[in-house]
C-alpha cells in the first residue's frame, strides 16, 4: 500500500502531510517511521486530514516518537494550505475551521498566486491553572496559576506554565539561549514526574518588550527549529508577566513567528508555510 504525502515547513519546524480519510492504519508507527532521518522523510511528525462534524477539517497530530498531540500551531498552519492548495475541504475564503485534540482553531490563511503563504491562526485562550495544565498536585497544592514552579534537575530552574492546547513550561533567564544545555535538560524537563503528561520546554530571552529569542524542546520530538504553541507559549508568559508588550516577535533557530494576546481575550500566531516536496511512501509492515 502507497500513500501520498507531502512535506511542509513553517520557520523550520517541518511536517508530513496526509489524507487519511477512509485509511484505517496505526498512524503512530507511520509517523514514527516516516519521521526517521536517514530511514525516513525527516519531519518533526504527521498531520492527518480526517473528516470533522464541527469544523472544516479534523487534524490528526503525531509526533516522531509515535504518540499523538493534542495541538501545533505550525501543524494546523501547515496541515491549512495542505488542504487548501489541494482543494480538500470546502472553504469560505475567509476562515478555514480546524478540529484539533485541543478545540477548534480558526486559520485565515493569505494566498499568493493561488497558493498559501502564510496564515494567521486563533490559538484560543490561555489556560493556567495547575489542573488544567496538568501538573502534579503533589508538586503544585493548590489549584491555581503555575507560576514560579521550581524543578530541581542539574541545576534549579524556575517555570511557568500555560495550556495553549497542550502544555508547556517556560524558563525566562538572563543566560543566553543559545549556550544553555538544552538537549540534556529538555528531556529532565519532559519527564519530571511534577507532570503526569509529560511537557513541552522552552528557555527564552527578553530583548525588548516587543521580541524575544527562544529555544524549543517539543514533547515527544525533541529540540524543534520552531513551535507555533512554543512560540505562543513563551510570548504569554512574558506578557502574563508584565514584561513583553501585547504584540511579540518570537527569534527561533527556524525564523521568527510573530504572537500577539491581550489577557483575558485568545492568542493568535502568525507565520509563514511553504512545500518542500511531495512523494510516495510505501507502508512498512
Amino acid at each position: 500500500m502507497n500513500i501520498k504525502f507531502e512535506k511542509l515547513h513553517g520557520a523550520g519546524n517541518d511536517y508530513i502531510a496526509i489524507d487519511g480519510r477512509g485509511i484505517d492504519i496505526d498512524w503512530g508507527k507511520l509517523s514514527f517511521q516516516m519521521s526517521q532521518p536517514h530511514f525516513g522523510v525527516f519531519s518533526d511528525g504527521i498531520v492527518v486530514l480526517k473528516n470533522s462534524e464541527k469544523a472544516n477539517a479534523k487534524i490528526k497530530i503525531f509526533n516522531p516518537d509515535g504518540s499523538e498531540a493534542e495541538m501545533s500551531g505550525n501543524g494546523v498552519r501547515l496541515f491549512s494550505k495542505f488542504v487548501l492548495d489541494n482543494k480538500l475541504v470546502d472553504f469560505d475564503g475567509k476562515a478555514l475551521t480546524v478540529e484539533t485534540g485541543g478545540g477548534v482553531r480558526e486559520v485565515f490563511p493569505v494566498f499568493e498566486n493561488g497558493e498559501m503563504i502564510s496564515a494567521k491562526i486563533a490559538m484560543g485562550k490561555p489556560k493556567f491553572l495547575r489542573d488544567e495544565i496538568p501538573v502534579s498536585n503533589e508538586i503544585f497544592e493548590t489549584n491555581s496559576d503555575v507560576d514560579d514552579l521550581v524543578l530541581n534537575l542539574k541545576n534549579s530552574i524556575i517555570v511557568s506554565c500555560v495550556n495553549i492546547g497542550n502544555p508547556h513550561a517556560v524558563f525566562i533567564t538572563d543566560e543566553d539561549v543559545d549556550k544553555f544545555e538544552l538537549s540534556s535538560i529538555g528531556p529532565l524537563v519532559e519527564n519530571n514526574k511534577a507532570f503526569p503528561n509529560r511537557i513541552n520546554f522552552e528557555i527564552v530571552n527578553i530583548i525588548s518588550r516587543n521580541e524575544i529569542k527562544a529555544r524549543i524542546f517539543e514533547r515527544g520530538a525533541g529540540e524543534t527549529l520552531s513551535s507555533g504553541t512554543g512560540t505562543s507559549a513563551c510570548a504569554i508568559i512574558g506578557i502574563k508577566k508584565k514584561l513583553l508588550d501585547n504584540n511579540v516577535k518570537v527569534n527561533v533557530p527556524g525564523g521568527h513567528l510573530n504572537i500577539s494576546w491581550v489577557p483575558g481575550d485568545e492568542s493568535y500566531l502568525e507565520g509563514p508555510t511553504e512545500r518542500v516536496f511531495t512523494g510516495n511512501w510505501k507502508i512498512k509492515e
